[in-house]
């Protein structure tokens, strides 16, 4: 089937055709063929109802950069001989090619800071040089990701509606979402605010969303599903909600959660060497904010879920959306016992940029 796939690429010789893990969504493959590799995907159609859009997204954001900033590296779509930015197959679905980039490097965890730092000058920078791109011309490809307003709304009809043997259990985890929710309330007012801007954001900050040189230099972001117009919260707080623990939300032992002070630097001084001039003083000063929006709405989402019998992200093991939502509350609470020191921090690496 792939064989047939690759041929309307231009592919007629294949070497090997190798699964590559890790991916959530998607399905992808490495594609070695004898002068040069690649990697194929198929979208997942179920999570991203328009994979053309997202095709024209990254053709759009290409061709800016390529217009506006030819020196940016960034890994452009292959058409098909038909000239199709994405192919549908019927009953199969929608694959899309890319070339390989040789000698890159990707990484699924963080074990030194210096990874942060480049990972957020690779999205400062990103952000950055699409600026003046008309954002109007971005398709939504997952509406309401991170509206938290909505998300919270959610969670009030999961406490209504939900699973009543699972609302009784998780009562004190309901109780601190409950009493958080002042983090939903700056959202609201951020979005009312003239001075957070829309700006083309990533929204999947992931360290495996970065490219890397063989010597740990950033080269680009990848995995353009979810780039959308956006507010700058969205790629930081996913930064620190991912960067900042050693440990993933899949960790049952939540004495492990900390947050790692040299990691916020580093996200900070990254993103800040690129983004400083683009934000106002509001969104600066939000900036330790990005940290809460993020891992609240992913508790809240996680809790969410498992009160609706996990029909959403599903589960692995029995309570495991609930282990995920206490994992997420108390990184949430390891972030707000130090908002103070960070928000210091925050002011003296900005005024050095």
């Amino acid at each position: 089937m792939l064989e047939s796939v690759l041929q309307q690429f231009g592919l007629s010789t294949v070497l090997e055709i190798n699964t590559l893990k890790g991916g959530l969504i998607n399905n992808t493959w490495k594609i070695i063929c004898p002068d040069k590799q690649y990697i194929l995907q198929r979208v997942n159609a179920d999570i991203f109802s328009s994979p053309v859009n997202i095709a024209s997204n990254i053709k759009n954001i290409g061709d800016y950069l390529q217009l506006h900033h030819p020196d940016y590296f960034f890994v452009s779509l292959i058409p098909t001989l038909k000239g199709e930015e994405v192919l549908f197959i019927p009953n199969s679905g929608y694959y899309r090619l890319f070339p390989f980039v040789e000698e890159s490097v990707t990484y699924s965890a963080l074990n030194n800071a210096e990874l942060a730092f480049q990972a957020a000058v690779q999205f400062g920078r990103f952000t950055h040089l699409l600026g003046n791109f008309p954002i109007n011309q971005l398709h939504i490809t997952l509406p309401n990701f991170h509206n938290l307003s909505l998300r919270y709304h959610q969670f009030e009809e999961a406490l209504k509606n939900g699973n009543e043997l699972r609302i009784n259990n998780a009562t004190d985890s309901i109780q601190f979402i409950l009493d958080h929710k002042y983090i939903a309330d700056i959202y609201a007012q951020i979005i009312n605010n003239p001075n957070f801007k829309l700006k083309v954001v990533h929204h999947d900050t992931k360290i495996n969303n970065v490219l890397f040189d063989k010597n740990n230099q950033g080269l680009c972001v990848i995995d353009l599903d979810t780039v959308m117009p956006g507010y700058f919260i969205s790629d930081v707080g996913d930064m620190m909600r991912t960067y900042l623990s050693p440990v993933s939300e899949e960790e049952k032992d939540y004495s492990q959660i900390v947050i790692r002070e040299e990691y916020f630097k580093a996200i900070l001084e990254g993103y800040l060497s690129e983004m400083k001039a683009e934000l106002s003083q509001d969104e600066l000063d939000s900036f330790v904010y990005a940290g809460k929006f993020i891992i609240y709405m992913q508790a809240m989402r996680f809790l969410t879920d498992y009160l609706l019998n996990d029909s959403y992200y599903g589960e692995q093991y029995p309570e495991h959306n609930f282990v995920r939502a206490n994992n997420q509350i108390v990184l949430l609470q390891k972030l707000i016992e130090k908002e103070g020191f960070l928000t210091k921090m925050v002011a003296e690496v900005s005024s050095r940029y």
